[in-house]
Parts: structure tokens; C-alpha cells; sequence
């Protein structure tokens, strides 16, 4: 049985040897090393033989090499879609994680992340608010029944879950959104969408059918 509207596959790229350990943000020339490459192919067998209508991609490097270890799977030519992009985490971009931690506006960024813009870059609502645009942009533009995947980052699909759950952006934080893991959401043009599964690393097959 078909849904009655498209099927949005979010996928968190694979990790790159700076992930954990590193706020990499925007940063050019971060790729996936060979873990996150493995990583990439595991993610991508999860939609093996499955039909996915197009496939969407972050503009970061991360996100595209990911995304094209699945469209090399399903034999879609990835897309770039900026409404899906990292979040602009300005002055912080590139900086260790352990040296963000000690900042007093990391613990703001947990405590009120909705009231939080990163120094010169943009704030988590702004990301927020382009990425729900380019998901109600998916569910008008796309047909029932077909079955799309977007390539992104974690804070972008967390805010994407928090927003569709109807919880506030302030306990985002409480959403795990591990490397390659895959979250399912439906749209529907009428009625309320339909969050199937967050952060699953394996046997999406019932989604997919």
C-alpha cells in the first residue's frame, strides 16, 4: 500500500575522522575517511532494491559523499538542496569540541537553544525555519507514494523532528541523531505527519514497502 503522500528518509552523514571531536560545521575539505565510508555503504544497503524517486544532499562535502554511496544503490542522481545545509555555525566552525565546551554560550546553546545565534553565523531557529521550508516544499512538489531520501546533518534533522513532534526547539537536545542513522516522516498534504522511526541504523524495510 502506498502512502498517501511522499515518505521523507532523513540520513545524518557518515562520520569523518573529525567527527566527535571537532564542531566541522561548513568547513570545506572535510571528507569521509575510510570508517565513514563503510559507514556510507551500510547506510546506502539499507535501500537496496528499494524505489526512491530522488534523493536530496546538504551542499557539505560530508553529506555529498554519503549521498552518492546511496544514489550509486538505488541509481538516483543526488541533488543538492541548501535548505538541508549545515548549520552556519560562524566563528565556531572548526574550533574543538573541548574548547567550546568551557565557553559560557555553549551552556546557553543547551539550556535555550532556540534563543542561540553562533558568532557571525546564524541561529538555530533560522536553520530551523529553511529546513521546514524545504521539507513542505518535498511534500507539495512530490507525488503520493513516492519515497525520498535528504542527506543532512544532525541538528538540522533534530530541529526537523522537533518541529513535527509539536515539541519546542529547547529540547531538541533530548533527540539522538547518531552518523548514517535514518529517521522517517511522513507529510501529508491534509492531516498531521507521522514521525515512523528516529535514529535507526538498520532493517528499514518496513518503511520502504
Amino acid at each position: 500500500m502506498l502512502p498517501p503522500m511522499p515518505r521523507l528518509f532523513f540520513v545524518r552523514h557518515a562520520p569523518t575522522p573529525e567527527t566527535g571531536s571537532i564542531l566541522t560545521g561548513r568547513t570545506p575539505g572535510v571528507g569521509l575517511g575510510e570508517a565513514g565510508k563503510a559507514s556510507a555503504r551500510h547506510a546506502a544497503e539499507q535501500f537496496d532494491s528499494a524505489k526512491i524517486s530522488t534523493i536530496y544532499s546538504s551542499p557539505v562535502q560530508r553529506c555529498r559523499e554519503t549521498a552518492h554511496q546511496i544514489g550509486a544503490v538505488v541509481s538516483v542522481k543526488p541533488r543538492i538542496a541548501r535548505a538541508f545545509e549545515e548549520i552556519d555555525y560562524g566563528d565556531w566552525a572548526g574550533r574543538k569540541l573541548k574548547d567550546l565546551y568551557r565557553l559560557k554560550a555553549w551552556r546557553h546553546l543547551h539550556s535555550a537553544p532556540s534563543r542561540v545565534r553562533f558568532p557571525h553565523g546564524e541561529s538555530l531557529a533560522e536553520a530551523q525555519d529553511r529546513a521546514i521550508a524545504g521539507c513542505e516544499k518535498i511534500a507539495t512538489t512530490h507525488k503520493t507514494g513516492e519515497r525520498v531520501i535528504v542527506v543532512t546533518h544532525a541538528d538540522v534533522i533534530k530541529s526537523i523532528v522537533s518541529y513535527y513532534l509539536g515539541a519546542p526547539q529547547d529540547l531538541f537536545h533530548r533527540i539522538s541523531i547518531s552518523p548514517s542513522s535514518i529517521t522517517v516522516l511522513d507529510l501529508p498534504r491534509n492531516g498531521h505527519p507521522l514521525v515512523h522511526a528516529v535514529n535507526v541504523t538498520s532493517d528499514i524495510q518496513g518503511w520502504l514497502t
